[in-house]
Parts: C-alpha cells; sequence; structure tokens
C-alpha cells in the first residue's frame, strides 16, 4: 500500500486525469484474503460476508465466487445480495430491529434464516410467517456475561441492543425455545470486532462456544434441536493505516483442538461472519489537495475530502479520530513520524476536508511531506467502513468514483461508478 499513489496513477489518467476523488478497489487482495482466512478456519466452517462492511457490486460477486454466504441486516443489502447472485435462501437476514414490511419482503422473496435478538423479536418473526404461511429458521442472538479482551469495538458483556442476556434465557428458556412458525436452531454470538491478535480471536470463541453449549442444554428441554453455532467474527484489519490483515497462523488448530474438545455430539455446524478482513485492505481512497495555507501559525491543508468521503463511525465522534496515513507520489507520511526520505521535509500540519463545519477534521497535528495545491494523496486500506460508513448526504458534495481493478489480471480495464444507492422497494 506504501505505493499506492504510483499503482494507480495509470487509473487516474484512465479516468480523465482529473477524477479525484476516488476509491479504488483491487479484487486481486479481496481474493487472497479470502484465501487467507479459509486456510485459517476448521475445514468444514461456514462463512458469512457482511454486507455492512462494503456492498459495492463488483466485490460482492467476488466474495460470492470465493464461497462466502450474505449477512444482511437491511432491505438494501437484501437487494444488493440477490443483485450479486445470492439466492434469498442462502441469506441471514440480521439486525436488532426489524420492520413489518421488511420482513414481509424478505420472506416473499425467499429468505428463510434471521438472526433475533429478543423473545419479541421472535413473536414478530412467528406473526409474519404465520401470515405469509411459511416456517422460517432462526438463530437466537445472545449477549453474554462478559466481553471478550482486545476488541476494538464492544458488543456484548454490557447493555446493548444485540442479543438476549444469558441470564434471561437460563431463567426462562422456554420463551425462546421457538415459536409455531419459527424454528430456533442455533445461536448467534457476535462479541466484539477487530479484534488483532489470535490468542485474543480464539478466547472470544471459546467463550462463545462454552456459552452456546450451556443454552444447548437449557433450551433442549423445551424442544429446541439447536444445530448451528454463529460465532461472529472480529478478524482485524488495519483501517486508513498502512499495514495489513491480521495475521492468523496457529488458529486453525487451536479451534481444532477447541472444537473437539467443547463442541457437543451431534456437533452443530459451526459458522463466522466477516467484513472488514476480506475487503478492508482492497480500497484506496484517492483525493485531492484543495488548499495549502497558513493559519495562526500553523500549516492547514485542506482536501476534496473530508469524513463526507472517509468518515467511519469516527466522523460522528463515536469511535477515536481517523488520523489516516496518507501517501504522496510514493511517499508515506504517517502522523507523528519523525523522518522521512532524505528529500523530503516534514512539516507539522492540520489536515481538513472541505466541508462547512469544524468537526471536518481528520488530523489535528501530523507529520506530513511538503505537498502542493493539486496534489493527489491516497489513503490505504479503506475497503471496509470507508465510503459506505460515511457522511455522504451532508452539504451534498459529489459523491466520489470508484473504480475496481484486479492486479492479478492487469490487462482487465478498471472501471469506473458512481455510488449506487440500493434500491428499497417494496
Amino acid at each position: 500500500m506504501v505505493e499506492a499513489l504510483r499503482e494507480h496513477a495509470p487509473i487516474i489518467e484512465r479516468l480523465g486525469g482529473a477524477t479525484t476523488p476516488a476509491y479504488v478497489y483491487d479484487l486481486a487482495e479481496v481474493r487472497a484474503n479470502h484465501l487467507s482466512l479459509r486456510a485459517a478456519l476448521p475445514a468444514g466452517s461456514g462463512l458469512y460476508y457482511s454486507l455492512k462492511a462494503n456492498p459495492h457490486p463488483a466485490l460482492l460477486r467476488e466474495v460470492r465466487a470465493g464461497g462466502a454466504l450474505p449477512e444482511v441486516c437491511s432491505p438494501g443489502e437484501l437487494d444488493a445480495a440477490m443483485e450479486a447472485g445470492w439466492d434469498a435462501g442462502q441469506v441471514l437476514y440480521t439486525g436488532p430491529g426489524k420492520r413489518d414490511q421488511d420482513l414481509v419482503r424478505a420472506l416473499r422473496l425467499g429468505v428463510r434464516e434471521f438472526s433475533a435478538d429478543s423473545a419479541a423479536a421472535l413473536d414478530q418473526l412467528d406473526a409474519v410467517a404465520a401470515a405469509e404461511r411459511v416456517e422460517v429458521r432462526a438463530l437466537l442472538r445472545v449477549n453474554d456475561d462478559q466481553p471478550a479482551a482486545g476488541q476494538g469495538l464492544t458488543m456484548t458483556g454490557v447493555a446493548s441492543q444485540f442479543g438476549v442476556d444469558v441470564g434471561q434465557v437460563l431463567a426462562r428458556p422456554e420463551r425462546f425455545a421457538g415459536r409455531e412458525r419459527v424454528r430456533v436452531h442455533g445461536f448467534h454470538l457476535y462479541m466484539g470486532t477487530n479484534l488483532t491478535t489470535v490468542p485474543d480471536l480464539v478466547d472470544q470463541f471459546r467463550r462463545s462456544v462454552r456459552t452456546a453449549v450451556r443454552l444447548t442444554g437449557a433450551l433442549a428441554g423445551h424442544g429446541a434441536r439447536i444445530e448451528v453455532f454463529d460465532l461472529g467474527g472480529g478478524f482485524g484489519a488495519p483501517f486508513a493505516k498502512d499495514g495489513d490483515p491480521v495475521p492468523l497462523h496457529g488458529m486453525k488448530a487451536e479451534l481444532e483442538a477447541l472444537f473437539d474438545a467443547e463442541l457437543p455430539e451431534p456437533r452443530p455446524a459451526v459458522v463466522f461472519e466477516t467484513g472488514r478482513y476480506l475487503v478492508g485492505t482492497a480500497g484506496t481512497l484517492l483525493t485531492r489537495v484543495l488548499d495549502v495555507k497558513r493559519s495562526h501559525d500553523r500549516d492547514v491543508l485542506v482536501l476534496e475530502s473530508g469524513i463526507n468521503h472517509l468518515g467511519g463511525m469516527s466522523g460522528l465522534r463515536r469511535l477515536p479520530p481517523l488520523v489516516p496515513h496518507l501517501v504522496a507520489d510514493g511517499r508515506t507520511a504517517r502522523p507523528g513520524a519523525d523522518q522521512a526520505d532524505e528529500r523530503d521535509e516534514l512539516v507539522d500540519v492540520m489536515v481538513t476536508g472541505p466541508l462547512c463545519t469544524p468537526l471536518d477534521m481528520w488530523a489535528r497535528s501530523a507529520k506530513l511531506p511538503r505537498v502542493r495545491t493539486g496534489d493527489v494523496l491516497a489513503v490505504p486500506n479503506v475497503g471496509a467502513y470507508g465510503l459506505y460508513a460515511s457522511l455522504l448526504a451532508f452539504l451534498g458534495h459529489p459523491i466520489p468514483a470508484e473504480v475496481v481493478v484486479d492486479s492479478e489480471f492487469p490487462e482487465r480495464a478498471p472501471r469506473s461508478s458512481q455510488l449506487r444507492f440500493v434500491r428499497t422497494g417494496q
């Protein structure tokens, strides 16, 4: 990724030279990440791709070709999955709150597996399924007692919209064993996101397996036949910084030993979920410098992209600030770096976007090589939670182009498109 700008210079030329900002997605990187993750999971494990990471059609087709199934949580994501070639019967429909009309539409399209986060959600799904005269399967999402270590974003072990507390299930298992039209056939445990070591990943999966085994016994006495453990994911990858996905060496052997020791017989199917691990390092944002100025003894760099194009959740002040790495003509500038190529002079700059709000800030203090108005910079590793997690509608600036390349087959011409909001019609 250090050479991101140099690699993508021909793309900019083919697009007309001035076509920035642009997200560039490399399908070869998606394939490589997919193969790495598959090799790190026990044989026979299922894998879902979470469309929330990036629902671009070309990336979805590549993920589908690798054998992953779609995990969606909205009508738009369901449409995107089906347009990419998945059958509705392959979809896992999740989310802590679902509208009746969205469930009806999903059922009519053929979706038959859902994740339910409460007893009320099971009641709702049962009522809608009865009205549509169909039967469905459900994974009961579980909020475990304690969070796992090393999470980028905690999703369990705390008060949450996600899942049913373990204590509630153990106290009243009959409420969660199923309904007339809903067969609870598994558990959905997703403890957190972006774990960066194999020990942390294995520890969370061990905790999830043990919780699922306890709950299997509790629900068995009320007619539930548990066949699936969805252990979630959390496989880490860098965001807007140099680096590679978390190395997963040794994880397969540890998980195989865990499953041999802990899974009940007959063994349930084990599935995992991922988003960022497959596509995070496949994306680069190219953006142009609009202004370089001096203000109150500070150098200020104004880019054509801000939190509207690369906000992530930090654009909402919900996560630490981005402070992305920037690549200028092959020179990587890391915030806080104290040295660079001998030909470069590092300067301390404030990095902002073009929006009319002081909140549009990428870095208050970053050491960067000197750049000029008109230069094109690159931000690496933004294929997940980049464009599709940003404040696109705010202030109405143009939406970045999206370019798909395949570095394994460079003879394939790059394809450009503007972001297309997926339809959500009824």
